[in-house]
């Protein structure tokens, strides 16, 4: 169980804390009632966040849920992945049981939906996305 009161509360700061596993982040500027509240809560498993980086943490949740990715179909999702790990359009037809054609049209709503320019470019964004692990784009045997 982690704690942190600081002055910093830059994103970096915040999501490196929260994602290191902090329960709470206050604030130098946090009164003394609510350092106690927030050690009493952390005595019950509760987290505490200052007003500030609750903002953020919801902006942050709220841009996640905006993302470009989420509008993809899951077919459209799965067909991406394929095209990440290095996959013909003629390797995700088999692998997903479904015709070139239909590959083909998945990869060009993909690009629209993504604003992107080629398969190139979709499939550093599913890396930069985490949509497929690294060492599964680099392993050209893994399985489909």
């Amino acid at each position: 169980m982690c704690h942190y009161l600081t002055p910093y509360h830059d994103d970096d700061f915040i999501f490196s804390a929260i994602k290191s596993g902090a329960l709470s982040y206050l604030l130098k500027d946090s009164s003394p009632q609510e350092l106690i509240a927030a050690v009493r809560a952390a005595a019950l498993g509760e987290s505490r966040l200052h007003p500030t980086v609750a903002t953020r943490v919801l902006r942050e949740m709220h841009a996640h849920e905006r993302s470009p990715l989420n509008e993809l179909t899951p077919r459209e999702r799965e067909v991406l992945a394929q095209i990440a790990r290095g996959r013909s359009n003629y390797e995700i037809a088999t692998a997903l049981v479904i015709s070139e054609g239909t590959v083909k049209m998945h990869v060009s709503n993909i690009l629209a939906k993504l604003h992107l320019a080629d398969r190139t470019q979709a499939a550093i964004y599913a890396l930069q996305k985490r949509l497929v692990p690294l060492n599964e784009a680099l392993d050209s045997d893994s399985p489909p």
